[in-house]
């Protein structure tokens, strides 16, 4: 999707004391950041952020981290923080290739990928969020059933998640190859991408894993 490019974002990022910049400082002290003992889920990708902002306001009594590389993407996270009151939601501007130097072990009860850039080369097959390297860390900072949920309107990069998962040792929870117009979307809070997605008339894939 197609922001407008902000040269202020880097600057209104580092200076607001809802994002983190340098979250390896953080590492097995995010309960002291939102200074209780909640359960913490982290969204990995969060676009302009529609998807964990209405996830945090929905669930007050669970703490959401929403991880960005892009400054400016992750600053729309940020005007919707600032317009409301959302004292359970922490941002992460960083890279997701090194997820366990910002989490410690088993300290995210939750895992979400909405839309993640398919790399459909299959010499990219290693930068795909779903690649071993990357359930390896997952596995590291999730604990109890180890809970991944995904979103992707691309079919092949579903196909080779699914592949994935199972050759790592995860089991299908929920899955669905027509998310809109299943029995999940009761509960189903869109990202900003599914929207354009559905307005295409593209299928919406879901499924939720887990390894215990």
């Amino acid at each position: 999707m197609r922001v407008r490019f902000r040269s202020d974002a880097k600057d209104r990022l580092e200076k607001n004391s809802f994002v983190f910049i340098d979250p390896v400082e953080n590492k097995g002290n995010w309960n002291n950041i939102f200074k209780n003992s909640n359960l913490i889920h982290l969204e990995i990708g969060t676009g302009k952020g529609q998807f964990i902002f209405n996830l945090a306001k929905k669930n007050p009594n669970i703490n959401f981290i929403g991880l960005e590389t892009q400054p400016t993407i992750l600053s729309y996270l940020l005007d919707k923080i600032e317009g409301e009151n959302v004292s359970n939601l922490r941002l992460i501007l960083a890279d997701a290739n090194n997820v366990v130097n910002y989490f410690a072990e088993g300290e995210i009860s939750k895992l979400y990928l909405n839309f993640s850039d398919p790399w459909p080369k299959t010499r990219h097959e290693k930068r795909r969020l779903t690649f071993k390297k990357f359930l390896k860390q997952y596995e590291y900072i999730l604990n109890g059933a180890k809970l991944i949920a995904q979103k992707t309107d691309n079919m092949e990069l579903f196909e080779y998640s699914l592949w994935s998962y199972s050759n790592y040792g995860f089991k299908i929870n929920n899955i669905s190859l027509d998310l809109t117009n299943s029995k999940y979307e009761k509960e189903n809070l869109h990202t900003e991408y599914e929207d354009k997605f559905i307005k295409k008339g593209n299928n919406i894939y879901y499924v939720e894993v887990y390894k215990n």
